[in-house]
């Protein structure tokens, strides 16, 4: 399971939201977040996890020219989330050299931009599961749609997509642990869609314990914000949890 360090960047800087992605609570957590994304390379991040926020909630590009700049420099696999609502947004991405592009409120709102996305980006494609409750949230997590988080698995699932990003809201920017019944029940919901596809799960990651169980489900990576930043996990120590179970014989 590789641990995935998070960039959010808003205004330029790099910052943490508060709880359960409150803008109102913004702390800054780097000037540069180009040299940010190359610290947790050079600490031995295989994956950065990038989000252009503001574009979240214009829904227009605001921090692309940094967040390209990541990209092209960063020397790892770059998945880029944030105002990705239309075909223009994931064309230039995937143009940008993004290993993955992942789509939330147009997901949630427009599949048929998934389906149409699917024929020429597949491998490019993750869909983002913004889950507040049971339900879809859109719109960086402002608006909470009608639409089930476990029929919008399964409709994504039927158009081909095979990279998923699960977000918990509520555990979102605490150190309250994921809900790890809940995240079993979401992965038995795309087990039995019979779709290989892979998994990254995000929301309160914050001890060794939480990497050690979420790697026993055998995801492909977990999201981790606060706990790397304010030093409640270390990203090495995190990375060596995976390989040894926890162990430290």
């Amino acid at each position: 399971m590789q641990i995935i360090p998070a960039i959010d960047i808003r205004g330029g800087r790099a910052v943490r939201l508060g709880e359960h992605g409150d803008f109102a609570r913004e702390r800054v957590v780097g000037v540069d977040p180009v040299g940010l994304a190359k610290h947790w390379a050079a600490q031995g991040a295989e994956r950065l996890h990038v989000v252009d926020l503001d574009a979240a909630r214009e829904g227009r590009p605001v921090n692309d020219a940094i967040i390209r700049r990541i990209v092209a420099e960063a020397g790892i696999p770059v998945q880029v989330a944030g105002g990705v609502r239309d075909h223009d947004a994931i064309h230039a991405w995937a143009s940008a050299g993004a290993d993955r592009i992942i789509v939330g409120t147009a997901a949630v709102e427009h599949p048929e931009l998934v389906e149409h996305a699917m024929r020429k980006h597949q491998d490019k494609i993750a869909v983002a599961i913004d889950a507040r409750g049971d339900r879809a949230a859109t719109h960086a997590w402002v608006s909470t749609s009608e639409v089930a988080i476990d029929d919008f698995i399964r409709r994504m699932a039927a158009l081909g997509v095979r990279h998923f990003v699960y977000t918990d809201i509520a555990r979102d920017g605490t150190s309250e642990h994921p809900d790890f019944a809940r995240v079993r029940h979401v992965l038995t919901v795309l087990a039995d869609t019979g779709v290989p596809a892979t998994f990254i799960y995000s929301g309160g990651v914050s001890s060794i314990a939480d990497v050690v169980t979420l790697n026993e489900y055998g995801i492909e990576g977990a999201i981790i914000g606060g706990a790397l930043y304010d030093g409640r996990l270390d990203l090495g120590e995190a990375k060596r949890a995976v390989v040894t179970g926890g162990s430290t014989g």
